[in-house]
């Protein structure tokens, strides 16, 4: 995979590589099934009170690594650290809306210490109150239970700094425990001796290696990796991994996209025909199949094709087909003139974008000089600066950039608060867009129980965010999935929600 950042914490992880290794350490209230459904994981539960009331009870058997029982406390504080007033990751607990939520985290004064409604009944039971029903409430609510003898040693509210310290220092209940984590090298876990489960790990080991677009490949053809989700799809390496004789692959359509995230603060990001124009003026067409060899399709919705809210009817969107001379006329419109240099300028300022681009990132090598060549043809003065992708994502956290490409993997639910409303946590971090239509529409779809009235909602939100292009929509690929065939006991299907961490504990190695 690609080099982890270290932060091996539910409360504050912010990339999909963390996320793998947090999934082996840690579990939760619940967890997605293959179907993308939340199913039990640490609990069961009751839903009473109209969906107002959410009882869960933990599994009396449940232990962490060093042995002390997962208790409801535990779980309580989970959601204490969420809803503390410092509390800066990427999670927003608010859109639960847990009843007294907003007086704890708001009060800078000390003077609310408890959440009315995080209740806690007896050893294994915990109540959840919350103000109105929500067709997402059950996904926010089952989070990963973190041991507070462990991580609230020294918690005070307000201040999460003695909790930080332990983020590359995890303790959870699952299976595998951390040994060692070498920036730029490897994560090294170790079979969970007090593992709780009646299945206990098959496998003693596992080693997650830090590769590169140019590594990965080369590293499972040889035998030094076994298990690879992070291969680029294109023909030339999927008829490299055929032709090994030894790998397995397997392939489905990703439920996420790639886009170019736009800093909707700094000028002239935050005008709409700009940012048209910069789809517009862009080949995307050509930087997806230089990228992905036709394995992948241009998008113009942030949404997967493999969602129940993807719109049916695509003829109401607006097509951003490659059309430099439309892209032109919405530049001139914004008041963006061409100058006799071949830049356009507006009052006196030249036209520029700066690209933060991650490297090696095979996605940016097809993007940046198709984006510099169809951008200077239209006047921008489109500036590239190539970083390692954590740099990147710091870069972005500081707000010191205009323009980079991500990519997003989607939970099962369509809800994009986290990208699009004004205080989702990705939104804030990264873009600053804000629109209140936009805000609107994602919490009508929150509060819709009836899914078919749901899909209607986000029908009427994609062809807005369509319009309003808040971030440039670049594709949807394929995932591949290669395994070395000496791995066995991988059961069933993949889904887009159901991620090889559920099963890699419990495989067997064929020598």
């Amino acid at each position: 995979m690609h080099d982890a950042k270290g932060v091996f914490n539910p409360w504050f992880y912010d990339t999909a590589y963390d996320k793998y290794v947090i999934d082996l350490i840690f579990e939760a209230l619940g967890k997605y099934g293959k179907d993308g459904s939340i199913i039990p994981d640490l609990a069961t539960w009751e839903i009473k009170n109209d969906g107002k009331t959410y009882v869960f009870h933990l599994d009396p058997n449940a232990k962490f690594a060093d042995g002390t029982p997962v208790t409801a406390e535990d779980a309580a504080f989970s959601f204490y650290v969420y809803l503390d007033p410092s509390y800066d990751g990427r999670a927003d607990m608010s859109v639960a809306k847990i009843v007294g939520a907003d007086a704890y985290r708001n009060d800078k004064e000390g003077k609310v210490t408890t959440i009315e409604g995080i209740k806690v009944l007896d050893e294994h039971t915990l109540q959840i109150d919350v103000e109105e029903p929500n067709a997402l409430t059950l996904e926010y609510l089952t989070v990963a239970v973190l041991p507070k003898h462990y991580y609230g040693k020294n918690f005070k509210k307000g201040d999460l700094s003695e909790i930080k310290k332990l983020l590359d220092k995890p303790l959870g209940s699952g299976p595998y425990k951390l040994v060692s984590y070498v920036p730029q090298q490897e994560v090294r876990l170790t079979a969970n001796e007090n593992f709780w489960r009646d299945q206990k790990p098959t496998v003693k080991n596992i080693v997650f290696k830090a590769t590169t677009d140019e590594t990965n490949l080369q590293l499972i053809q040889t035998g030094e990796t076994d298990i690879e989700e992070s291969i680029s799809v294109n023909k030339d390496n999927i008829e490299a991994i055929d032709a090994a004789g030894f790998l397995d692959r397997s392939m489905l359509l990703n439920n996420g996209f790639g886009y170019i995230a736009l800093n909707h603060e700094h000028k002239p990001l935050d005008d709409k025909r700009v940012r048209q124009a910069l789809m517009y003026g862009l080949n995307r067409e050509d930087i997806v199949y230089a990228y992905s060899q036709g394995l992948a399709h241009v998008i113009d919705v942030p949404q997967s094709k493999v969602s129940w809210a993807y719109p049916e009817d695509e003829s109401q969107l607006i097509h951003y087909n490659y059309d430099p001379e439309k892209a032109a006329q919405l530049l001139d419109e914004a008041g963006w003139k061409m100058g006799s240099d071949g830049y356009r300028y507006k009052d006196g300022k030249k036209l520029t974008l700066h690209f933060a681009a991650s490297t090696p990132n095979p996605v940016n090598d097809a993007l940046v000089p198709i984006a510099k060549e169809n951008y200077k043809a239209l006047g921008i003065d489109f500036v590239v600066e190539q970083l390692e992708f954590n740099a990147v994502l710091d870069k972005m956290k500081k707000g010191d950039y205009d323009m980079a490409f991500l990519a997003v993997g989607l939970s099962p639910d369509p809800d994009p608060y986290e990208l699009f409303h004004t205080n989702g946590g990705t939104n804030k971090q990264f873009y600053h867009y804000s629109n209140p239509e936009v805000d609107r529409l994602i919490e009508a779809g929150q509060k819709e129980l009836d899914k078919v009235k749901r899909k209607a909602i986000y029908n009427d939100l994609y062809k807005l965010l369509n319009e309003e292009v808040p971030i440039l929509y670049m594709y949807q690929r394929y995932n591949m999935r290669v395994i070395n065939s000496r791995i066995k006991g991988f059961k069933g299907e993949i889904t887009p929600y159901y991620d090889f961490t559920n099963q890699l504990p419990y495989v067997q190695l064929v020598q």
